[in-house]
């Protein structure tokens, strides 16, 4: 059984619009909800240490199981409890992770109406790939967050099956494996994740250049 510890990508955040020079008063609208949206991530972000600790709590409780073995039923049991609590805790913060996920793309999408309002042709051109790229950003983070959740499934089932008295060997191999193929799945997709955050702030910062929105970073 091995354990992946999450790293997710968060957006850039920005400290101010230092002025605008476009006379378009539309990309200056935009901003506003594109960093309203950053703002609505910060619950996203704030729940990424915590739900590593409890990645790593959980390892070591495995760790432990695997020392005891099976024949230590009774202490396993325990263990096997207290590894399957860690787990809820961890799918309560992803559904917190997802509610602000959620909040920040329905603020974030308040810009597409004014992408067509938009006065110059190349501002408009990477105006729409910027909502692309979080269309697209927004899409990985469903299918890791799916991935996540099966993952805690296969781990919850694990704990289960090993606090049995009669519990065949090649069974739990099996599942084993299992759970081994969704932390893969988990990881693949935290990677593809973190790679269309990356891509999104670049073309964030693409679209501020050429819309002439000048900003400071963090």
């Amino acid at each position: 059984m091995r354990f992946k510890l999450s790293s997710l990508a968060v957006f850039i955040f920005m400290i101010v619009m230092l002025a605008a020079c476009s006379g378009d008063e539309t990309p200056k609208k935009m901003f506003d909800h594109m960093e309203n949206a950053v703002g609505l991530e910060e619950p996203f972000a704030e729940q990424q240490e915590p739900l590593v600790e409890l990645e790593q709590q959980e390892k070591e409780l495995y760790d432990q199981i695997v020392d005891l073995g099976l024949d230590e039923l009774e202490q396993v049991q325990s263990l096997a409890q207290e590894a399957i609590g860690i787990i809820e805790e961890r799918r309560s913060i992803i559904q917190t992770e997802k509610e602000s996920i959620d909040a920040a793309k329905q603020e974030f999408d308040k810009i597409i109406p004014l992408i067509e309002e938009i006065e110059e042709e190349s501002v408009q051109t990477k105006a729409e790939e910027v909502n692309q790229a979080m269309e697209d950003r927004y899409n990985a983070y469903l299918t890791l967050h799916e991935a996540y959740n099966a993952s805690l499934d296969k781990d919850k089932e694990l704990y289960e099956m090993i606090q049995k008295e009669e519990l065949e060997e090649v069974d739990l191999k099996e599942h084993i494996e299992l759970v081994n193929e969704n932390y893969d799945q988990v990881l693949e997709a935290n990677e593809v994740f973190n790679d269309k955050t990356d891509a999104y702030n670049e073309l964030k910062k693409e679209f501020y250049e050429v819309a002439e929105i000048n900003v400071e970073y963090e």
